[in-house]
């Protein structure tokens, strides 16, 4: 591999100049550097970004970990990604493999040598965040109800919840139906609460059959909402508490031969992008991904620039997005 040394004599500039230059820092002329840039992708210079943090500089690379393959941790992640290269930095990802598994040791040590800072979008309270508090560098999370030790970015999950509520009791439904999240994850609590607090609130109808276990999972939403259909007063609404629940519910209204939202309305909550393609279009309570991602990206550089946290926990507020799958009771849709 070509070395700093090699492009600074084809440069003809000090190796000090050309580290300069490759890393972004002051004291290169504008043209010197672009000059010295140019020659490095002729040759195939790449830097070594261990060294740089090795010798107390910068990689200008943010490490992400979390679980790609929900729709929610997907849209965060590229968010993400987003906003660190609007201000010039770059992304690692290390992707879960399994919900009860902590990052392998040797991948924290792997964003201790490379990256900057760490953003983990953490998927259930646990001890994953033990592994972590061995890295020196600055992490934050997202989802974490309880900012220790960590500085925290989280979406007003209670506050969501009960917009959803509000929206179909409006609607006129009395008897709404809850599928339930993963309650290891604080988010999933917090929506559950609001629930049954507003059915106490609204003098909606009570009962424990109308929660019904669910996971987050489509077929989770699924299995839920079939044990809703078959209750002998069945609800005429039903509350998911993620989106993804919400299409697994959908399928299963209409395999017991109703209609969504003519005989049963159904909201969700994330708004995650395939929320507005289904057909019909889901109603839903929408995360504030972009500006979650936002915000946890400028906490972080603040960290790494010495700064510390304004705020342990920075909590956004959340929307309700009427589409099409909720309706007054016995109404028509168009």
């Amino acid at each position: 591999m070509p070395t700093l040394a090699e492009v600074a004599k084809i440069a003809g500039v000090s190796i000090m100049t050309a580290s300069r230059a490759v890393n972004n820092r002051p004291g290169v002329s504008e043209r010197t550097r672009d000059e010295i840039m140019r020659i490095a992708d002729e040759i195939g210079y790449v830097a070594n970004r261990a060294a740089q943090k090795l010798s107390g500089g910068q990689t200008h690379l943010i490490g992400v970990i979390g679980q790609l393959y929900t729709g929610f941790t997907s849209e965060l992640v590229l968010n993400i990604g987003s906003a660190a290269r609007a201000v010039d930095y770059e992304m690692l990802v290390y992707s879960l493999p399994a919900e009860n598994r902590s990052p392998p040791g040797n991948v924290v040590d792997l964003l201790n040598q490379v990256a900057d800072g760490v953003i983990v979008i953490l998927p259930y309270e646990s001890d994953y965040l033990a592994t972590l508090t061995r890295s020196h560098i600055p992490i934050v999370t997202i989802d974490q109800t309880k900012p220790d030790p960590f500085p925290a970015v989280i979406a007003d999950n209670y506050a969501g919840a009960r917009l959803a509520v509000q929206h179909l009791a409006d609607l006129g439904h009395k008897r709404i139906g809850f599928i339930t999240g993963n309650e290891r994850l604080a988010s999933a609590r917090d929506r559950r609460r609001a629930y049954c607090d507003m059915r106490s609130q609204l003098n909606l109808d009570q009962g424990d059959d109308l929660i019904s276990k669910g996971d987050f999972q489509q077929k989770g939403g699924y299995e839920a909402a079939k044990r809703l259909l078959a209750l002998k007063r069945p609800p005429t609404a039903i509350f998911a508490a993620n989106d993804v629940s919400a299409f697994g519910a959908m399928t299963a209204i209409r395999q017991a031969g109703l209609r969504v939202p003519e005989d049963m309305s159904l909201i969700g909550f994330d708004d995650i992008p395939l929320a507005a393609q289904l057909h019909p279009a889901l109603t839903t309570i929408r995360q504030p991904l972009p500006q979650m991602a936002r915000a946890a990206v400028n906490l972080l550089l603040a960290m790494i620039a010495g700064i510390d946290a304004p705020s342990q926990l920075i909590t956004l507020p959340t929307q309700l997005i009427v589409r099409e799958t909720a309706i007054k009771i016995g109404g028509r849709v168009g």
